[in-house]
């Protein structure tokens, strides 16, 4: 691997430009007019960032809406219409759209993943088998991590847990959690931090997915965590539910996250398609405040979910495109506020999935260039990355667009 060095870059924590010089897909050295013969790329003042992270993603049931619709454009309706359409999957039908998704989130930025893959007596392994063939033939642009999960029900689906632990023993790196689907969501939590604590892996819950706060399951995956002793280790996705808790209440729920270490992640484009679909007027936003769990040292994300499907029937894997719409659903404008968006897509999504990287001599030469001065910039106007570097190695690249005015040659 040649040595290069990366000119004129804006760097976090300076207030200058700087090179970078990367040495065996490492960064060797890190200052201003570094002098080298090794081959030169212009960073032209580009914002260098270690990348994006997407902290929750199905690959599996991406991209299908050519094969199943929502009807009603509820959860319910949208669980019900996959999981008619997965009874006809293939591991390769699998592995193709799921090469769709991942070549669309290097494009965009992303060199960093967790997807959720269901696991359950209708699919077996086949989602699971082709993930992991996307996980091997994507290293060089993309850490892949494979969260395993009973998304029809683990109590009420016989042989459900056994195939879980098949796939753990075949290389799953997280197990999942959907409580809101099984006959005894409070025996699927139990049986999960059993199984998480067996084969010591981390977790992470679909969880209180509709906008009724008479009733959660958050509390249970609190006491959970403390009684595992697994602080640090599990992320609930969606929680829906918190965007509709009064100021107290709200206040009371970000000590009990705080405290039992849990992680929160907000998928924005899919809680507001499916939430709210029983009102013809003032229909909630249904999107957790995670500004508000962040501002008090709570780990929070930002992330995509689904692909064209019936859960989401749009998305391009923009990170950026998907804060910039949390900042809109939240009404965030200030400068710090957007920088926290940028955050949740990208120091605190590593974080959640344990793949937090930094720009530093002797770390890994791995990170996207972004036309903005500021995360809060890029935030504000959703920019796509230039070019992107993975272990020293370019990744991918996408010119910016020029005017042809009249003259241009």
């Amino acid at each position: 691997m040649s040595d290069l060095v990366i000119r004129e870059v804006r760097l976090p924590g300076y207030s200058f430009n700087v090179d970078v010089l990367v040495r065996s897909g490492l960064i060797a050295a890190i200052e201003q007019n570094i002098s080298t013969s090794a081959l030169e790329i212009s960073g032209a003042g580009a914002l260098l960032t270690p990348g994006f992270v997407e902290s929750h993603i199905h690959l599996d049931k991406s991209c299908i809406l050519d094969r199943c619709h929502n009807a009603t454009g509820t959860l319910d309706g949208a669980i019900a219409a996959v999981n008619q359409a997965k009874k006809g999957f293939t591991e390769d039908d699998v592995y193709r759209r799921g090469t769709r998704v991942l070549e669309k989130a290097i494009i965009q930025g992303t060199n960093a993943m967790r997807t959720h893959v269901e696991i359950d007596p209708g699919i077996g392994l086949t989602g699971f088998n082709a993930i992991m063939r996307l996980k091997r033939d994507f290293a060089w642009a993309l850490d892949l991590q494979v969260c395993v999960f009973p998304q029809e029900g683990l109590t009420n689906n016989s042989g459900t847990q056994k195939l879980l632990e098949e796939a753990i023993q075949n290389g799953a790196d997280v197990l999942g959690g959907c409580p809101y689907t099984d006959a005894d969501p409070i025996a699927q939590i139990r049986i999960l931090y059993e199984l998480a604590a067996r084969y010591d892996l981390d977790l992470d819950f679909h969880l209180d997915f509709d906008l009724d706060p008479g009733w959660r399951h958050l509390d249970e995956i609190a006491r959970q965590t403390l009684a595992f002793g697994w602080q640090g280790r599990v992320a609930v996705g969606h929680v829906t539910k918190l965007s509709v808790l009064p100021p107290p209440q709200l206040v009371d729920t970000v000590s009990l996250v705080k405290d039992a270490g849990i992680a929160l992640t907000v998928l924005p484009a899919t809680d507001l398609f499916l939430m709210g679909r029983d009102r013809d007027h003032l229909v909630p936003r249904g999107v957790a405040p995670a500004h508000v769990f962040h501002a008090n040292g709570v780990c929070c994300t930002i992330a995509t979910n689904n692909v064209l499907n019936p859960f989401t029937p749009y998305g391009d894997c923009s990170l950026t495109r998907m804060a910039n719409l949390f900042a809109n659903v939240q009404q965030l404008s200030t400068a710090a506020e957007l920088e926290a968006c940028f955050e949740m897509i990208t120091s605190a999504a590593g974080q959640l999935i344990g793949k937090e990287q930094i720009l530093a001599i002797g770390e890994e030469a791995t990170f996207v260039a972004l036309p903005a001065e500021t995360g809060a910039q890029a935030i504000a106007e959703i920019a796509r990355p230039t070019w992107g570097m993975k272990r020293g190695r370019l990744s991918f690249e996408q010119p910016a667009a020029r005017l042809l005015s009249p003259g241009t040659v």
